[in-house]
């Protein structure tokens, strides 16, 4: 199994809840980079092979993304970050494009939504859902660091980013000339666009042309790339005793849907809790 080696930045004093960072000002090089953004998310479409949608969920302003190797003869397709509000029109979206929906994964369990992997399980119950093994929270499939999802002849790499939540991981899309380039990475809420969750991340330490794509953005940024983060992200660039002292002093209100989404997504939804959740780290 291909093992990932990460850079660790370790930072203390973590918790559950995130939210958006102050608008950057737009100087020159500001514009330059979202500039640069447009250009990498264009050239990672050029991959005739992918499908890829970022779907949207108002009032959790949370971000689904569907992606397919349109290419193979099954058309395999996965959801990532699917919400309950939202399922139907995720399936129905993947029914319009003659896809096969096999997978539906979270990247933590969530706080502001119920996950929707549940609900597509009761509709489509081929589909496997899948979530950390560290969230210790119940999916058909529990995935660690290192290991692989398959869909087609593509496959999203686990990257372990906790600090949000124990169990957060960022999905990465493959490194070779037959996978999508840029590469794409799909963070949850361990990075946001100019902002973070409360996060030990090991994001940056991918390519800086690599592509963001978020769980939530709050005030319409759809895409950013890493090398973006590292030089405007008014958390990350701060030192890690500044860091420590921005995020302990967010004042954030207690999230109004903590109390349902969080025991409804330790069982995945509408998870049938009579099926034992199967462990492939070891695969």
């Amino acid at each position: 199994m291909l093992r990932i080696h990460t850079l660790r930045l370790p930072l203390s004093n973590l918790s559950l809840i995130s939210s958006q960072s102050q608008k950057p000002r737009l100087n020159n090089n500001y514009r330059t980079m979202m500039n640069y953004t447009k250009a990498a998310s264009s050239q990672a479409f050029k991959n005739k092979k992918l499908l890829f949608r970022q779907l949207f969920e108002k009032d959790s302003s949370t971000y689904t993304y569907l992606l397919a190797d349109v290419a193979h003869p099954d058309k395999p397709a996965l959801l990532i970050d699917p919400v309950d509000k939202t399922a139907d029109r995720d399936l129905s979206l993947v029914k319009e494009l003659g896809l096969k929906l096999i997978y539906a994964i979270n990247t933590h369990v969530h706080a502001d939504h119920v996950t929707g992997t549940g609900l597509i399980k009761t509709k489509v119950p081929s589909v496997k859902s899948i979530i950390s093994k560290a969230s210790k929270s119940k999916a058909d499939l529990l995935i660690e660091a290192g290991d692989k999802i398959q869909f087609g002849d593509f496959f999203l790499e686990v990257r372990a980013t906790p600090g949000h939540t124990l169990g957060c991981v960022t999905y990465v899309t493959g490194d070779g000339s037959d996978q999508p380039q840029p590469r794409m990475a799909f963070t949850g809420d361990a990075l946001l666009i100019r902002g973070c969750g409360r996060t030990d991340f090991q994001i940056f330490s991918l390519p800086k042309e690599t592509l963001i794509y978020p769980a939530h953005d709050y005030r319409g940024f759809t895409v950013s790339t890493v090398g973006e983060e590292m030089q405007y992200n008014s958390r990350l660039t701060k030192d890690e005793e500044m860091f420590k002292s921005i995020m302990e002093n967010l004042n954030l209100p207690y999230p109004k849907m903590i109390d349902i989404a969080v025991p409804s997504n330790m069982v995945c939804g509408l998870q049938d809790l009579s099926v034992k959740p199967v462990d492939t780290s070891s695969n």
